[in-house]
């Protein structure tokens, strides 16, 4: 793999500039308080229309597009690990609805970036302590 470079620090110095946009900042702070287990709670909690559909959306397509900048080896992936940990934040309280969400799509791609960086993100902290990933799903899973 390359050594990162000046393109990889400026493109995550942007992506996190993005983050900090109000709308966003709100739809950020809305998914920390996100529980949904299956489709049925994640409508119930997102239904369409709703500000609460675009909040998840916005954040969820956010961390897919960054993602997408690592999938497609644009930004060295080594890098963008050690300065995305809240993709792995978002992976975890979405993931229980993915499989339900790409069934009801037909869309089996649908945030496929997102889950690729967030499984690699896994495996780095798992190979630096084997339940390091176990304690920080907890928790996500407890914070609300």
């Amino acid at each position: 793999m390359d050594k990162p470079n000046h393109h990889d620090v400026d493109v995550i110095l942007k992506l996190y500039d993005l983050r900090r946009e109000d709308r966003m900042r709100k739809a950020r702070g809305w998914l920390f308080g996100y529980k949904a287990s299956n489709a049925a709670e994640h409508m119930a909690a997102c239904p369409p229309g709703s500000d609460e559909n675009a909040y998840f959306r916005m954040v969820t397509s956010y961390w897919d597009m960054a993602a997408s900048f690592v999938t497609s080896g644009a930004v060295n992936k080594e890098l963008f690990l050690q300065n995305a940990g809240e993709l792995l934040f978002v992976w975890e309280k979405t993931k229980a609805t993915i499989t339900d969400s790409r069934k009801a799509m037909g869309n089996p791609m649908y945030l496929a970036n997102l889950e690729t960086v967030a499984q690699a993100m896994i495996d780095n902290m798992n190979t630096a302590n084997p339940k390091a990933y176990e304690a920080f799903a907890a928790r996500v899973r407890g914070a609300a």
